[in-house]
């Protein structure tokens, strides 16, 4: 698990373009991996145990995301810090927030995973399952599953940002593959061999990310890695530059979650209104299915975004800023190409894509979702700016910007395109996605346009110019 290429000599010297497709491409088929047992967890779940049970677990999983959500906020937010550091050659420093980041997670996790799973029932009512006695009993069951692996599994997440700033691109990819690999046959043991219920879908997931959490960290306890392990000397600038950088992440998550709360609360209401009875169940099931459907795109655009911080974070620390504007562009037209594709193939396929979650005798909930799909997949021609763009804002420090860019995708403009939507029933709430990547678009189109203008006055600034006020 030897890197090929010193990491510091890769993000400062190699072509932008091959640098992007060493880095950004992996971290694509990575992303894709550590979310694709999503989607076969989605078609056993679907297919095995029907909508009440795929209702349970989308209306769980917005809390368990919070405990990863904790994981982010630390290992998102050190990144930054560890990337700029490198590139200042600032090893000690790096070192230190490495390690320190480590505890942080899991701490937090076990602090979360405590208050989860004795306060599971209140949560997963807040959430909407208080309505059907099985919904909520199935609901609390799948929670406190992830709730007591937490302080493991949250780990991982963490250690794959790591491997990537320390130049293991293609280790990160094979443990992500691998990750994907064993969750998806213990789906298959627990579902369909020992016929458990959602409760074995939830130890399959936990019990691949320890293991995947275990083999991230064997290059770092080989100190065969640019970061090492080192005595950890917490201070109260790490902790602010931690949060500050990490915060945009961590507060998408949250306002993603909040977001799902007023979302699942919606469902119930409209779905019985038009549906009738039982038909709030099936609204949350529908919903379901377009967020496993979300899954098979979303990860290539994160991937690509994710994967190219720490080269925009170390060129923006070495004060290279021609070098920055080169590798971000190939990262818009990269994240740009996956958004068009991904509209076609969700819009002509979105028959195909409902039939892997949904049984086709469950024809309400199969035509529900196929519809949904179809306006729903229209986010993706606009989505892929918002994140790159946020994730830019991150990688240079700037997390004041990427906060807001945050926070207005994941709770902002949803609420504001509920309100304007509603009145359409649910057809309004799947092109809540569509109107709130539209406004995404335009808020992230106005601040890069700031941004690109502070960078070349730093560009002029280092070569001993001024740039006039109204350039």
């Amino acid at each position: 698990m030897k890197p090929k290429m010193k990491t510091e000599e890769m993000y400062a010297t190699m072509h932008p373009w091959r640098l992007f497709f060493i880095v950004a491409l992996p971290g694509m088929i990575s992303m894709f991996a550590m979310s694709i047992y999503s989607v076969f967890e989605g078609a056993f779940i679907g297919q095995t145990l029907g909508e009440g049970a795929f209702a349970a677990v989308n209306i769980a999983f917005p809390l368990v995301f919070i405990n990863f959500s904790l994981a982010d906020l630390v290992g998102v937010g050190a990144s930054v810090p560890i990337s700029i550091a490198l590139g200042r050659k600032d090893h000690k420093a790096a070192n230190n927030v490495f390690s320190c980041s480590l505890i942080m997670i899991v701490t937090a996790a076990a602090l979360t995973g405590i208050v989860m799973f004795f306060a599971a029932e209140p949560l997963c009512r807040m959430m909407g399952a208080g309505t059907d006695a099985v919904l909520l009993e199935t609901s609390m069951r799948y929670l406190r599953t992830f709730a007591l692996c937490g302080p493991v599994t949250t780990l991982f997440f963490a250690m794959d940002n790591y491997l990537r700033i320390s130049g293991y691109v293609k280790s990160s990819m094979m443990i992500n593959i691998g990750q994907n690999l064993l969750t998806i046959g213990l789906l298959a043991l627990f579902l369909f061999v020992f016929k458990t219920d959602v409760v074995g879908s939830a130890i399959a997931i936990c019990i691949s990310m320890c293991v995947a959490a275990i083999v991230a960290m064997i290059p770092f306890l080989r100190g065969k890695t640019v970061l090492r392990f080192a005595r950890p000397h917490f201070h109260l600038s790490m902790f602010k530059e931690i949060f500050a950088c990490g915060s945009p992440v961590f507060l998408s998550n949250i306002a993603g979650r909040v977001t799902s709360i007023l979302m699942n609360i919606s469902l119930i209401s409209i779905g019985i209104s038009v549906l009738g009875e039982g038909g709030g169940t099936t609204a949350v099931a529908a919903y379901g299915v377009l967020m496993y459907a979300s899954d098979l795109c979303w990860p290539l655009l994160y991937g690509i975004s994710d994967s190219l911080s720490p080269s925009i974070g170390y060129n923006w620390g070495a004060k290279n800023y021609g070098r920055v504007k080169k590798i971000v562009r190939c990262g818009y037209i990269g994240t740009g190409v996956i958004g068009l594709v991904s509209t076609a193939v969700m819009f002509f396929g979105s028959s195909l894509v409902a039939s892997i979650f949904v049984s086709a005798e469950d024809a309400v909930l199969f035509s529900l979702a196929e519809h949904g799909i179809r306006i729903f997949c229209f986010a993706y021609l606009f989505r892929w700016f918002g994140v790159m763009t946020q994730s830019f804002f991150s990688a240079i420090e700037r997390p004041a910007l990427a906060t807001v860019m945050a926070v207005c995708i994941a709770l902002v403009f949803p609420v504001l395109c509920l309100g304007a939507f509603w009145s359409f029933g649910l057809d309004g709430l799947w092109f809540n996605f569509v109107g709130t990547n539209i406004l995404a678009f335009i808020l992230g189109g106005i601040l890069l346009f700031f941004i690109l203008r502070m960078i070349r006055k730093k560009e002029s600034n280092l070569a001993g110019e001024t740039v006039p006020e109204d350039d």
